[in-house]
């Protein structure tokens, strides 16, 4: 199977979340992919994400109907750190028979060197880097050392920029988030009270 790995807070998942994960599915050639919520982010306060379960049941919304989205808790499971290399180990040892792919926004790319053994996450999945059109791989890819660079593989998306800390913003000062997330993540949202400011 090629199976796509997309981690990140998802708090919320948004629509431009989802656009990203389609167009690696379909340039990819993916047969399935896997949204990984993150329990602690390396680079976020502790604690300062939304309780679990409520991200894991929007990321359900969003992709209902989807057989080939599949929503994995392989990091909510663990009280450690989510180190993206650890997650990658851990699916190659059960998943030996997969080619993996880790998705990723391009701009990410200008920071993967920092990352914890990027040279193992090389070598564990290839890395799908998606731009948005501002670049060229040869630019995105200039900080990289070559065999990092060498396992990078780009893909292109529409230009669509929606930010989980601006849609947090939107609901906490009572604007509207219709069309930036899929209808039942907005309805979920409001009726469970998620990011409301003070009455």
């Amino acid at each position: 199977m090629r199976l796509g790995i997309f981690g990140g807070a998802f708090d919320p998942i948004h629509n431009g979340h989802l656009l990203l994960t389609q167009q690696c599915r379909e340039q990819c050639q993916l047969d399935e992919v896997w949204f990984v919520p993150t329990k602690i982010p390396p680079h976020k306060e502790a604690g300062s994400l939304s309780p679990d379960e409520a991200r894991v049941e929007m990321l359900k919304l969003a992709t209902a109907g989807r057989s080939d989205f599949v929503v994995s808790e392989i990091e909510l499971n663990r009280e450690e750190v989510s180190w993206t290399v650890d997650t990658l180990t851990l699916l190659r040892d059960e998943r030996p028979e997969d080619e993996l792919f880790f998705l990723i926004g391009a701009d990410s790319l200008r920071d993967f060197s920092s990352w914890k053994e990027p040279e193992t996450i090389a070598e564990l999945a290839t890395v799908v880097a998606v731009n948005r059109g501002e670049a060229s791989l040869d630019e995105l890819t200039a900080s990289l050392k070559p065999e990092l660079s060498a396992s990078v593989r780009l893909v292109t998306m529409p230009g669509i920029s929606i930010s989980a800390t601006d849609l947090r913003s939107r609901v906490s000062s009572g604007k509207s988030i219709r069309y930036l997330v899929p209808r039942a993540v907005e309805e979920f949202i409001l009726a469970q009270k998620l990011y409301a400011g003070p009455n």
